[in-house]
């Protein structure tokens, strides 16, 4: 079956149906190649036929809507002052871009894994909060970082086939990760000749990243020519895109490409925007180290020295003014 091209984009979709349910070993192991040879290009690629039911996502969106409708008296219960956002709710205003001038347009909520506290990661990876207000909330957001996490070791098997590695690979490497599900809301823009933008350009810190069910138009790809490519998806596609650890694991053979929000025209700009990224990270003490299998003569290592993910996170963090 060929790759699908999103007439829009020229980013590829592919149907990870023939990785997971593959109707030979031969349709399988095309698949590891198309899909790895997709992310090489691009560092993005659509992923249909993922298994999570759509009412599941619009539960999900309903559920994230509703909260981001309630007071901001209310929504300020649930941040956490010196927490770096890393769960609960981050105000609009806060988070800014590497490198970038201004704020992004954006208020968003933090999902985390569920550990016991006594877990030795529980001193890094805090405890949830869930809104009093809306009492689904935690087994309808919770439900769906699950499925994503599931969707997204499924991805992480199939690229690790196509750079030589097991397809168990990161299995003990994620088992723990400190992964985040990330609703966003982008209020409508009501004043003309703003400066700022939804979400300025950068790329992601993690593993990868999932995007599910963006409710509008405006995610943007920047090609290797430095052309900025729209990524619309449809309706029963996954956008999944490649973070900063990959790109450093695997010594940029998996591109961390930079992406952006932008500000729709007219009277699209007044219009609310929401999406719901899931970002996959690795174990927190997991070393990040460039992986032997991607260092050649003509890509010799980029990176001397590891760090831990934990690290790579927290110098993250303050970059982006989350800490």
């Amino acid at each position: 079956m060929p790759i699908e091209m999103n007439a829009q984009t020229r980013i590829p979709t592919l149907d990870i149906a023939r990785f997971t349910h593959p109707t030979s070993p031969e349709d399988r192991d095309a698949f590891v190649a198309e899909l790895g040879s997709a992310y090489r290009e691009w560092g993005f690629a659509g992923i249909r036929n993922h298994g999570i039911p759509q009412d599941q996502i619009d539960r999900a969106y309903d559920v994230f809507q509703r909260f981001f409708a309630q007071s901001d008296e209310t929504k300020r219960k649930y941040h956490v002052a010196g927490g770096g956002g890393a769960r609960g709710y981050t105000p609009f205003g806060v988070e800014t871009a590497k490198g970038a001038q201004y704020h992004d347009l954006k208020e968003f909520w933090h999902i985390g894994r569920e550990i016991p506290r006594d877990h030795h990661c529980a001193d890094v990876m805090q405890a949830n909060l869930w809104p009093d207000e809306i009492p689904e909330f935690r087994e309808v957001g919770y439900g769906l970082y699950q499925s994503l996490d599931t969707l997204g070791a499924q991805v992480l098997s199939a690229l690790a086939l196509h750079i030589g590695l097991p397809e168990n690979y990161f299995v003990d490497k994620t088992n723990y990760g400190n992964s985040i599900l990330r609703p966003i809301h982008y209020p409508p823009i009501t004043t003309p000749d703003i400066p700022n933008v939804r979400a300025g350009a950068h790329e992601d810190i993690n593993l990868i990243t999932l995007l599910v069910g963006a409710s509008a138009a405006g995610l943007e790809v920047k090609s290797r020519t430095g052309e900025w490519v729209p990524f619309t998806s449809d309706a029963d596609t996954i956008v999944v895109n490649i973070g900063d650890m990959l790109q450093r694991l695997t010594n940029h053979v998996y591109p961390s490409t930079t992406h952006r929000v932008v500000n729709p025209p007219g009277e699209l700009a007044r219009q609310p925007r929401y999406s719901t990224p899931f970002f996959l990270h690795p174990n927190p003490d997991f070393l990040i180290d460039v992986l032997d299998s991607c260092v050649t003569d003509e890509n010799p290592s980029r990176y001397p020295e590891a760090i831990t993910a934990q690290g790579y996170l927290e110098e993250r963090l303050r970059e982006i003014k989350l800490k």
